[in-house]
């Protein structure tokens, strides 16, 4: 897979590039007035959700040129077109706007690089810390780091019967069956998170579940996906278990579970 081993040839570049879509975030998330739309999905979207995909559409581009990008905030294809996509770039310049609005601080930018439906690398980057996390198919997830000396990161070990597995909730997203599919387990401890930050904390070893029962997008998950899956864990379909594809002609998800290892 040669855009593989190009990703982790210029890791280094792309984390230059999200660090200034990030620091565009962070001009507009401390600025006194934030611009907030309404797009036609009842979803806000905000004056640094469009900056930050103008920075990173034309960065990646430059970087990788010839493969297309799939951003929420862009204009998307048929899937006529799509389909003949052989890799492909999914994009949300700021997943968590909800927590931006908010001034949480919890939200991300989600970059995931696509192979005929599956994700083989990705980063998630943190704009409030400026910390990214990435991972590519069969080199393993990592922490990014600038000396070069990046941390392996490794899912915790797990059991479906043990009492009080660390189980992750959105903060601003919650629903009813979700909520109720968490209750089935033995006292959990419940952590809630935004954003793509719930896939890193599994991919960390800080929390051990994430289930999902209702629909979210493509470019929520596709990053998240390879690097749990590098780390030693799980992202997959809570139907028939079996991992997340992308660029599908409906690019909503299927409920799904996140997870460490396994071990029954």
């Amino acid at each position: 897979m040669t855009e593989v081993r190009h990703f982790a040839a210029s890791i280094k570049d792309i984390y230059t590039l999200l660090a200034e879509a990030g620091n565009a975030i962070m001009d507009i998330y401390t600025a006194p007035e934030r611009h907030i739309q309404i797009k036609s999905d009842d979803s806000p979207v905000t004056s640094a959700d469009i900056v930050s995909n103008a920075i990173i559409t034309k960065g990646i581009q430059y970087l990788f040129s010839g493969i297309p990008v799939l951003s929420e905030e862009d204009y998307i294809p048929p899937y006529e077109e799509r389909k003949g996509w052989k890799y492909v770039w999914i994009l949300d310049p700021l997943d968590g706007t909800k927590g931006f609005i908010h001034k949480s601080g919890e939200f991300t930018i989600n970059l995931g690089l696509s192979l005929e439906g599956t994700v083989v690398a990705g980063c998630i980057y943190e704009p409030v810390t400026q910390q990214m996390y990435f991972a590519s198919k069969g080199n393993g997830a990592f922490h990014y780091q600038d000396d070069g000396d990046h941390k392996r990161l490794i899912v915790n070990e797990i059991n479906r019967n043990t009492k009080g597995l660390k189980i992750l909730s959105s903060k601003f997203h919650k629903d009813v069956r979700t909520q109720t599919f968490i209750e089935s387990f033995d006292e959990p401890v419940i952590i809630e998170k935004g954003a793509a930050m719930k896939f890193v904390s599994i991919a960390r070893g800080e929390a051990d579940y994430y289930p999902k029962m209702s629909s979210i997008m493509e470019w929520d998950t596709a990053p998240g996906q390879i690097i749990i899956e590098e780390a030693g864990g799980m992202l997959v379909d809570a139907v028939n278990s079996q991992p997340l594809k992308y660029n599908k002609p409906d690019l909503h998800n299927p409920h799904f579970i996140a997870s460490g290892k396994w071990t029954d």
